[in-house]
């Protein structure tokens, strides 16, 4: 299932494009669940994990701005939209999965981003999506290590009743006998 995750990445970049492409055109009809499934139907015989490609598109989809908003101070000489579009893209997935994909390995999620970012992006496309996603990764990271630790509760049994201590007490002197 891992192996065809690579290829699941490929198609959620290829769709989330069109959606940019199609969205900056103004086409009224574009139906991203339609292009997602067209896109899918391309590979179904190599693709087992479609719910993952589903689940990612979706999420990086409704989360754009969010996203945007969360990778613009991590490179702040480049503003969003004056990022190419495929690096954009690929910086999204990558930021999306870090966040929401617990079962994938950050560095895996990094290393995929740059393999895309190398097939699909510039001639540095590789290097920008491995320093901002490597930075947002170490952030969080730090995030975490400074976060205090939870107080945990601790319950004290109730103490025992003090049970009443007698001082000992000096014995009387004894009184001499018959003298």
């Amino acid at each position: 299932m891992a192996s065809n995750r690579h290829l699941g990445r490929i198609i959620v970049l290829q769709t989330l494009y069109e959606q940019e492409l199609r969205y900056e055109a103004n086409d009224a009809d574009f139906d991203l669940d339609g292009v997602l499934q067209r896109n899918i139907a391309r590979y179904a015989d190599m693709l087992d994990d479609v719910d993952f490609i589903k689940q990612l598109v979706t999420g990086v989809s409704k989360q754009a701005a969010d996203l945007d908003a969360k990778l613009q101070p991590v490179a702040p000489e480049w503003p969003i939209d004056q990022i190419a579009r495929m690096d954009r893209l690929v910086l999204r997935i990558g930021l999306y999965e870090l966040e929401n994909e617990a079962d994938v390995p950050p560095k895996v999620v990094i290393n995929e981003a740059v393999e895309l970012a190398k097939a699909f992006g510039g001639d540095n496309s590789s290097k920008f999506i491995n320093g901002v996603l490597g930075t947002l990764l170490r952030e969080r990271e730090t995030k975490v290590a400074k976060k205090p630790p939870a107080k945990r509760t601790v319950t004290k049994k109730p103490a025992a009743p003090k049970k009443a201590v007698k001082k000992p007490t000096k014995p009387a002197p004894k009184k001499a006998k018959g003298k």
